[in-house]
């Protein structure tokens, strides 16, 4: 969806700014297995033809007439899939280990570029975008993109009365957000919780500006009780208790999405000792050598090791993750997202470990796969990504092993395409 903000001017900068268009005409992708984000299986020796930055054409390569003058990319014996979509992550002021450091467009598109080097191509970014950010979400939809696309929900609202709720929703639906963003947990009971009157101040506020409600909490008590408010969107586990049936059976009735970021629990105390995917090349090929540094200093792992936040997130993940296994067991429409942005949470590289502990909660590689591209799209409510359908962007991945055998193959990224153009310093 199209929005306007203040800023016009710097809306026409960004524009002039973008490379020229990279993929005049149309180029056809032929021989690969396509991997389309629906629930339809592989198709092999398909066809994908791109033009003007969308999908006009996909199947099976004896059904599909190449444009003439079409561009032909060989992808035989190879694998087509969506590009990822984050439903839950941030791009905002990180940079390095600080945070709060450097919210500008620079950054920004840092930070997008490096998500879509890891075949991430859209960020649903809850909390913490400013103007710049917006301004990014705008000059998105042209055919002339080769960065991860960016969706935004403003500031967190928060308020310590119905009208200050309320107008902090509407400052964000006047810069034209795409999601409101609450927290309503105690953080570990070093806070206090958003009351039930305020939350529901807020839900009725942002639906009247037809906004949809993303909800940060940790309790099944608060999951129920924004089910009951007609909240839009779970966007974090259940992880002090397991799941019981009166909550599935109340999410599958609002149809409600469910993310569940467990790679944010593990970011929370995996830096009490050095991490085994300090040692991964998919890692490595991306950090810098200053802040693996920074992250296995003695002091610094002491320190994680004796958090009892961090503590108490580590032995909750299993809770979490058998909630995970148990909702996508139920026929829940689980989301992948992250929670990445935040310093240490490492940016396109955590949303493939992410995939992989879905798999290791009990979802199919393909169902992981479905859960990170066509229905992260629809939980977003974003009609024309996720998906390799006519119409759609051309936004999606190439590889050269299969994901559907191995989630771990998702690494075997050798190409990424946005809108049709080839995403550079692809590894």
């Amino acid at each position: 969806m199209k929005k306007t903000i203040p800023g016009v001017c710097m809306l026409v900068g960004l524009l002039l700014t973008l490379p020229a268009l990279a993929n005049e005409g149309s180029i056809a992708f032929v021989g690969a297995t396509i991997i389309d984000g629906t629930d339809a299986e592989p198709l092999s020796d398909g066809v994908m033809v791109i033009t003007d930055g969308r999908i006009r054409s996909v199947g099976p390569r004896d059904d599909v007439t190449l444009p003439p003058g079409a561009e032909v990319v060989d992808a035989s014996g190879k694998f087509i899939m969506p590009g990822l979509i984050n439903a839950h992550g941030h791009v905002g002021a990180t940079v390095g280990l600080q945070g709060n450091a450097d919210y500008s467009t620079s950054n920004l598109l840092r930070q997008l570029r490096l998500y879509a080097r890891y075949g991430v191509t859209t960020i649903n970014s809850l909390g913490g975008d400013e103007v710049e950010g917006f301004a990014l979400r705008n000059a998105q939809f042209s055919p002339i993109l080769d960065r991860a696309r960016i969706f935004v929900a403003g500031s967190v609202v928060v308020g310590d009365s119905r009208g200050d709720i309320r107008a902090a929703v509407n400052r964000n639906a006047d810069m034209g957000a795409d999601f409101i963003k609450v927290r309503i947990d105690d953080n570990l009971g070093a806070g206090e919780k958003m009351s039930q009157r305020l939350f529901e101040t807020l839900v009725e506020q942002a639906h009247a500006r037809r906004l949809p409600v993303a909800v940060h909490l940790y309790y099944l008590e608060d999951a129920k009780f924004m089910l009951e408010t007609n909240a839009d969107l779970i966007a974090h586990s259940v992880r002090d208790v397991p799941v019981d049936q009166q909550f599935v059976d109340e999410v599958l009735a609002r149809d409600v999405c469910y993310i569940p970021t467990l790679t944010r629990e593990v970011s929370t105390y995996v830096y009490e000792s050095v991490p085994d995917f300090f040692s991964d090349p998919y890692f490595l090929k991306e950090v810098e050598p200053a802040i693996i540094e920074q992250l296995s200093a003695p002091e610094r792992m002491s320190t994680v090791a004796n958090s009892q936040a961090a503590q108490t997130y580590k032995a909750q993940l299993p809770t979490a993750m058998a909630n995970v296994g148990a909702l996508y067991e139920a026929g829940v429409r689980i989301a992948m997202g992250t929670d990445t942005g935040p310093p240490a949470r490492f940016q396109g590289y955590f949303e493939h470990m992410e995939m992989q502990m879905m798999v290791e909660a009990g979802m199919s590689p393909i169902d992981a796969i479905r859960a990170s591209t066509g229905v992260a799209a629809d939980c977003m409510g974003q009609g024309d990504i996720g998906t390799l359908e006519p119409g759609n962007w051309g936004d999606f991945s190439i590889l050269t092993e299969d994901p559907t055998r191995d989630i771990a193959n998702t690494h075997s990224i050798e190409s990424v395409w946005i809108a049709g153009n080839p995403v550079p310093g692809v590894q």
